[in-house]
């Protein structure tokens, strides 16, 4: 039996039952594929359901405030996601009415849809031959042809894509690209992969030569970038609070966040009231602060770390402010949103 034949065979066996293999709607198959990039299926799927929930059609996605999207993705991170996906549905239903492109060449074009997408919904929605490539099948591939070409250079990214291409079931393509990657997220996972019950046992080279731990090769990244994030969390006698909107390029754009000091370095109480004291929304005004949590809660991002604390400031009038009871209206990056779920002065 060949490679892709048994495969096929193993998911028809194995699969999970999910949403987005009851349709071929390229809405539905677009949204489920931005979601879930960078998030694995359990924590994608509520998101899926909510967005399908709330934006039933593109064209509902179309018309919603990017404020509104990027509030029911909040937790999911990356949220360039989120922007691009508005981004498009705007598009396909202003330049296309309503219709997304049926080939792999003109899903490309979208913005936010890259190789991987493309292939998945050329091949699910529209039976196009697109092998698919994420990091399900570089583990799969690799492990079972034992190739040590590092997956993260551009060698790499061209040898698997031929791989995948010449290995795909050109009759069943939306099959075999669920398939593969539903082998690498449940049978062939980065620790512990089943290999006892692995169908490919036999034939894996991986396996045989006692080298799965070691597949993929995956270059080290660049040194992550360590940052000193201070946010001043206002409150006033009449339970105001302030929050602002990140403007421009850099993380967490057109979210909210509490007025942010950035240092060089984690300040302890007295260093950082004198800093405090010289910020314009303080200078010259009476207020009391309060550290929240005594050491730096670290937010790790993909390519930096975020050392970060929540500074209380108690004044008796806070200027264009919101009423606390108003704070969960706002797209928050979820730093903020667990701070705000656990800050009892927040719970009214």
């Amino acid at each position: 039996m060949s490679f892709s034949k048994n495969l096929i065979h193993w998911y028809s066996v194995n699969k999970r039952n999910l949403p987005w293999r009851e349709t071929t709607n390229p809405y539905f198959i677009w949204l489920s594929e931005i979601i879930l990039q960078q998030t694995q299926v359990k924590q994608g799927l509520p998101y899926y359901e909510a967005f399908v929930t709330n934006f039933p059609t593109v064209f509902n996605l179309a018309k919603a405030d990017e404020s509104e999207v990027l509030k029911l993705w909040q937790g999911l991170g990356y949220y360039s996601r989120a922007r691009n996906l508005h981004f498009t549905a705007k598009y396909v239903v202003n330049e296309l009415k309503g219709e997304f492109p049926n080939t792999y060449k003109e899903l490309l074009q979208l913005k936010g849809v890259g190789d991987y997408t493309a292939s998945a919904i050329a091949s699910i929605c529209f039976n196009e031959a697109a092998a698919v490539v994420d990091g399900n099948v570089y583990r799969v591939l690799s492990r079972y042809l034992g190739i040590d070409t590092p997956i993260n250079t551009t060698a790499g990214i061209k040898e698997f894509k031929t791989l995948a291409q010449e290995l795909i079931d050109v009759k069943d393509p939306a099959t075999f690209n669920q398939a593969i990657m539903e082998f690498g997220a449940t049978q062939c996972r980065p620790k512990n992969p089943d290999c006892m019950f692995c169908p490919f046992r036999d034939s894996c080279v991986a396996y045989n030569k006692g080298t799965i731990d070691e597949l993929p090769i995956k270059l080290k990244k660049l040194k992550v970038k360590q940052r000193y994030f201070n946010f001043l969390v206002f409150l006033s006698e009449d339970k105001q609070t302030l929050i602002e909107k990140r403007e421009g390029k850099g993380i967490w754009q057109n979210l909210y966040q509490f007025p942010l000091i950035e240092t060089e370095q984690n300040l302890g109480y007295d260093d950082f009231l004198k800093v405090a004291k010289a910020h314009p929304l303080l200078k010259d005004k009476p207020f009391e602060l309060r550290q929240y949590n005594d050491t730096p809660k670290v937010h790790k991002l993909s390519h930096q770390h975020l050392n970060t604390t929540f500074w209380i400031v108690s004044v008796d009038k806070v200027e264009n402010s919101i009423p606390v009871e108003n704070i969960t209206d706002y797209p928050v990056p979820i730093l903020i949103g667990k701070f705000i779920e656990g800050f009892d002065k927040f719970k009214l």
